[in-house]
């Protein structure tokens, strides 16, 4: 006798046979969304000490190394662009003059330092006057260097600035200019500025090395008389 008939499973239902008929999905397109940043809206960089270069910066630099190149005379071209770098702030003006010593262009920097000294924000800066020097230094300018120490005198003693005074002082004596170095010590005399130990140093041993030794003798009594 035949034994009944069994199903092995149950039928399967309408939804799956549906399923089963109709065209699986496309995968989604894969898209790479890079992140977008905003700078400044003049895209002007952070000036840090004035040594970082606005836009306005290198426009004025390149405007006066194209009009020096066009003229023989490059004080007639900072006579001309002299209103170019008076529109400038202070930052941008003091970092236009110190890439323009940095590549060793100094008389154009020369100009703009003329340009700042008009400016009523300038006062004297010893430190800057030494930045100015070593250049001239640098590239062998001597006579350069002697003008600019009488436009210092001419200036007057500034007593707010002592740290840049000895800068000042020892990038003379490494410059190896000693009348410029006693010019600057007659006006810090005038100014009834008292040494401090290290402008003392750098007076009497490059005083001494430059061959001045009657002035280090006189400044080294005048630094023993009031300590």
């Amino acid at each position: 006798m035949s034994s009944p008939l069994t199903l092995s499973s149950s039928p399967p239902s309408l939804s799956s046979l549906f399923s089963s008929l109709s065209p699986s999905p496309s995968p989604k397109p894969y898209f790479h969304h890079s992140p977008i940043s905003c700078g400044p809206r003049d895209n002007r960089p952070q000036l840090l000490r004035g040594r970082v270069l606005s836009s306005e910066a290198i426009l004025a630099i390149q405007a006066l190394k194209r009009s020096s190149s066009r003229s023989a005379d490059s004080s007639t071209s900072a006579a001309h662009l002299r209103p170019l770098f008076s529109r400038l702030i202070k930052p941008d003006l003091l970092a236009a003059l110190r890439e323009l010593l940095r590549q060793n262009h100094c008389l154009l920097a020369l100009a703009v330092f003329s340009a700042a000294r008009r400016e009523p924000w300038y006062r004297t800066d010893y430190s800057l006057y030494a930045e100015i020097i070593s250049a001239f230094a640098r590239n062998g300018m001597p006579s350069e260097i002697d003008r600019l120490v009488a436009d210092i005198v001419e200036e007057g003693f500034y007593a707010g600035d002592s740290r840049g005074l000895g800068r000042l002082l020892r990038t003379l004596v490494a410059a190896e200019r000693p009348k410029s170095v006693i010019d600057v010590y007659q006006l810090m005399k005038r100014g009834e500025c008292v040494l401090d130990e290290f402008m003392y140093k750098v007076l009497t041993k490059g005083l001494r090395r430059l061959g001045e030794i009657e002035v280090a003798d006189e400044i080294e009594r005048d630094y023993a008389s009031k300590v």
